[in-house]
């Protein structure tokens, strides 16, 4: 019976038909429409497609609040979903069983299963893109709590009273920690004459293009010390935080994914070191978790979702 998954992001959805390896054989890829209607249509449309006639079950991840029993969306940040039956309204239209997940999960099981965290029993995964998705898996469950939307991990509050959130509250990790933060900081240093390393940021945000991630990224391999501090600040922060998760969660493993983790070694080493220093009993004989790049990249969501639907359906865990 096919896996097929479906990974639905703010600009594109991506599908695929996912053998029992982790292995895309097949993968398709549409622009997201605005429309919510629209969407669903699309999603469905890729289903079929993919299914081609053939006995199948579907996962379908999407950012956002999920259920406990993986149907409906409570909501989502960048799509108006707002309670929304999406597993139903997927079914009456394909015909096949399906799974809905939230996206940083989906991503966060492929790892486990098949990337970066293969092998391991415990593990966090952090996904540094436009926010800060989260993913977590203890003694090999990926853990849903008990309404189904754990794992929130870039909606915890790190600075009281500080930036405003996209999920109504104030300071959480995501407007510290995520792709759109190092635009922020970047921005503020480029601003910052007193600081004195922020001219090749100054320079490029006169540019048409601005100061884009891609711009940024650039500017840190080339050392540029104003795109390094602002990539220094986002690490912290997420470094910082993943001491308060690991007291709670004690993993083997934290897995940083999304577009910032392709700066690597770059944005691991002052992670690590305000892990460290965030760590309660760091300065003992205590294990410390180790942190490494997400090997799965675009294709995670897909995968993993599609392994969460044959799991579901077809017998494990």
């Amino acid at each position: 019976m096919l896996a097929v998954g479906i990974d639905i992001g703010g600009t594109k959805i991506a599908g695929g038909i996912v053998d029992e390896s982790g292995t895309m054989v097949r993968s398709i890829r549409v622009p997201t429409p605005v429309d919510i209607a629209e969407i669903e249509s699309a999603v469905a449309a890729m289903v079929t497609d993919l299914a081609a006639g053939e006995q199948a079950v579907a996962g379908v991840a999407a950012a956002g609040f999920i259920d406990r029993d993986r149907s409906k969306v409570y909501f989502a940040p960048n799509i108006a979903w707002r309670d929304e039956p999406l597993r139903d309204r997927l079914e009456a239209l394909t015909g096949i069983p399906v799974l809905i997940e939230n996206d940083a999960n989906a991503a966060g099981w492929a790892e486990y299963r098949y990337g970066a965290g293969e092998n391991l029993s415990d593990v966090v995964m952090l996904t540094l893109g436009t926010g800060v998705g989260g993913a977590v898996v203890v003694d090999g469950t990926l853990l849903r709590g008990g309404q189904g939307s754990a794992a929130e991990l870039g909606h915890m509050r790190v600075i009281p009273d500080g930036r405003t959130c996209g999920c109504g509250q104030r300071g959480c990790l995501e407007v510290y920690g995520s792709g759109r933060a190092l635009q922020l900081e970047a921005r503020e240093i480029a601003q910052d004459a007193e600081f004195g390393i922020g001219q090749a940021l100054a320079d490029a945000a006169r540019r048409p293009e601005g100061l884009t991630g891609a711009v940024i990224s650039q500017l840190v391999q080339a050392d540029d010390p104003g795109a390094r501090e602002a990539l220094r600040r986002i690490a912290v922060a997420v470094g910082t935080a993943c001491g308060s998760f690991a007291a709670i969660l004690d993993p083997q493993r934290f897995v940083i994914g999304g577009g910032v983790s392709q700066l690597g070694e770059v944005l691991l080493a002052p992670m690590r070191d305000a892990f460290a220093a965030a760590l309660p009993a760091s300065g003992s004989s205590r294990p410390m978790a180790d942190f490494a790049v997400a090997r799965l990249t675009n294709d995670a969501g897909v995968i993993g979702v599609a392994d969460l639907a044959r799991r579901r359906y077809l017998g494990g865990n």
